[in-house]
C-alpha cells in the first residue's frame, strides 16, 4: 500500500484560468510545527507526522506543503480578481507576515506566479519586459503542445521573489496545474544542483595541494633508504586521511547534484517547449547555464576519486617496500639466531665434555680414597693404585651414557 501510494505523492494542483501563486522553498526546513499552527489559526487539520504532502483550503488563500530529504516547500494560492496589475499583488500577502517569521531554515527559492487566459493578438515582448520583469532579458516559451506560453527572467526583484508569467491558450486544469509544477520545479532543482558548485570550488584549490604532496612523496620514494620509508608511510597514511575526509564531505553533495541537474533536463523535457522568435528556451539558458557548473562539479569528482586511487596505490607499493625490508630484517634476524644458537649447541657439548672429565675425576678421587683405606686394612689383595686405574674408563663409560641419558631425557 505505502509503494503504491508513493506513486500518487505530491499531485499538482488543479488550478483554475486566472491564479496569483507565491512559491517559497526552505533548505532544510522539516519542522512541521508552523504548518499546525497556520491550520489550527483557520481550523483545518493538520497532516499527521509522516505526511510529506499536504494540501488544504484556509479561507483566504490555498494552502499546499511538500516535504523532501533537503528542502519543504510551500505554495500559497489565490484567485487573481479584480483590475490589478501583473505583481501589483500577491498570493503572500493573504498569509499572516506573524506566521512567516516562525518559519525557519535558509530560503532556496522563492518566486510569485501570475497565471492568466493567453491575451489576443500578438504579445509584444519587450514591453512585457519593461513594464513587469525590469526590464531583464526574458526567457520564456510555447508549452503544454502550444496551448500555453510562459515567461520568466530567472531573476530576484526587490522584494527578494522572481516572477513567472503563464499565459493560459486552453489547457485543463490538471495541466496548468502540472505546467505551473513543471515551471517551479525546473528553477528549484537548478538551483539545488547548484549547490555544489561551491563545494566544487572550494575543493579544486585542496586538490592541488594533496597532488602536490603525492608527487613530492612519491619522488622521493625512488631514493629513501630503508630508514626513510617509516617516515613517508606516516605522510602517505596522513594524506590518505585527508583524502578520504574530503571524499567522505563532498560525495553526498556531487551525487545530489547528478541527481538534481537530471530532474531539471526531465521536468524541460516535459513542457514540450516550443519557441517564441526572439526569446530563448528554458532549455537553451538552463543548458548554457547550468551545463558548465555541472561539468565543473564532475570534474572536481573525477578528481578526487583519482587522487583518492593514486594514493592508496601509492601506499600499497610503499607498504610492500617497507614488508620486503622487514622481511630482510627478520631474515637477517633468524640467521643470526641460527649461528647463535650452532654456537650455543658447540658450547654446551664442551661443557658437557668438561662436565664428564670433572665428575669423572671426583669419582675416581673418591674410589682411590676407598681402595687405599682397604689396602691399609689388608682387604685388598692389589695396589690401590691399580684400583685407582681400573676405575677410569669404567667412570668414563658411566658418567657419559649417564650425561647423555640426561640431555636426552631434557630434549624430550
Amino acid at each position: 500500500m505505502a509503494l503504491n501510494n508513493e506513486v500518487h505523492a505530491r499531485p499538482p494542483e488543479a488550478l483554475n484560468a486566472r491564479m496569483r501563486i507565491s512559491y517559497v522553498v526552505l533548505f532544510g526546513e522539516l519542522d512541521m510545527k508552523p504548518l499546525r499552527e497556520l491550520c489550527g489559526k483557520y481550523g483545518v487539520e493538520p497532516p499527521g507526522e509522516a505526511a510529506n504532502h499536504f494540501s488544504a483550503d484556509l479561507g483566504p488563500f490555498r494552502l499546499k506543503w511538500e516535504r523532501h530529504t533537503e528542502f519543504t516547500r510551500y505554495w500559497f494560492l489565490v484567485p487573481a480578481t479584480g483590475t490589478n496589475a501583473l505583481f501589483e499583488r500577491t498570493a503572500i500577502e493573504a498569509v499572516p507576515p506573524g506566521w512567516l517569521k516562525t518559519l525557519k531554515g535558509e530560503v532556496l527559492v522563492a518566486n510569485h506566479i501570475e497565471l492568466l487566459p493567453a491575451p489576443r493578438g500578438k504579445l509584444d515582448e519587450e514591453k512585457l519586459s519593461r513594464q513587469h520583469f525590469g526590464g531583464n532579458a526574458l526567457v520564456g516559451s510555447a508549452v503544454a503542445g502550444g496551448l500555453g506560453r510562459a515567461f520568466t527572467d530567472f531573476r530576484i526583484h526587490a522584494d527578494g521573489f522572481g516572477r513567472m508569467l503563464l499565459h493560459d491558450g486552453g489547457m485543463t486544469p490538471r495541466q496548468r496545474g502540472r505546467t505551473v509544477q513543471r515551471l517551479l520545479e525546473i528553477d528549484t532543482y537548478r538551483v539545488l544542483a547548484l549547490l555544489t558548485l561551491p563545494v566544487a570550488r572550494e575543493l579544486m584549490p585542496q586538490l592541488g595541494k594533496f597532488e602536490a604532496e603525492l608527487g613530492e612523496i612519491t619522488t622521493t620514494m625512488r631514493t629513501a633508504s630503508e630508514a626513510d620509508e617509516p617516515k613517508l608511510l606516516d605522510r602517505l597514511t596522513l594524506l590518505h586521511a585527508d583524502v578520504v575526509r574530503h571524499h567522505t564531505a563532498s560525495q553526498f553533495r556531487f551525487a545530489a547534484a547528478k541527481a538534481y541537474s537530471d530532474l531539471v533536463a526531465l521536468r524541460i523535457s516535459e513542457l514540450r517547449e516550443e519557441r517564441i522568435e526572439g526569446l530563448q528556451l528554458f532549455a537553451e539558458f538552463t543548458d548554457r547555464r547550468l551545463a558548465p557548473a555541472m561539468r565543473t562539479c564532475e570534474a572536481a569528482a573525477k578528481r578526487l576519486d583519482t587522487v583518492s586511487e593514486r594514493v592508496s596505490r601509492a601506499t600499497q607499493m610503499l607498504s610492500t617496500r617497507v614488508d620486503i625490508s622487514r622481511e630482510k630484517q627478520n631474515q637477517a634476524l633468524l640467521e643470526s639466531m641460527d649461528r647463535r644458537a650452532r654456537l650455543q649447541l658447540r658450547l654446551q657439548e664442551t661443557v658437557e665434555g668438561l662436565s664428564i672429565a670433572a665428575i669423572t675425576y671426583y669419582i675416581v678421587g673418591l674410589i682411590g680414597y676407598l681402595a687405599k683405606g682397604l689396602k691399609e686394612a689388608g682387604l685388598l689383595p692389589v695396589s690401590d693404585l691399580v684400583v685407582t686405574a681400573a676405575s677410569i674408563p669404567v667412570v668414563i663409560a658411566v658418567v657419559a651414557l649417564g650425561v647423555r641419558r640426561v640431555r636426552k631425557s631434557i630434549m624430550e
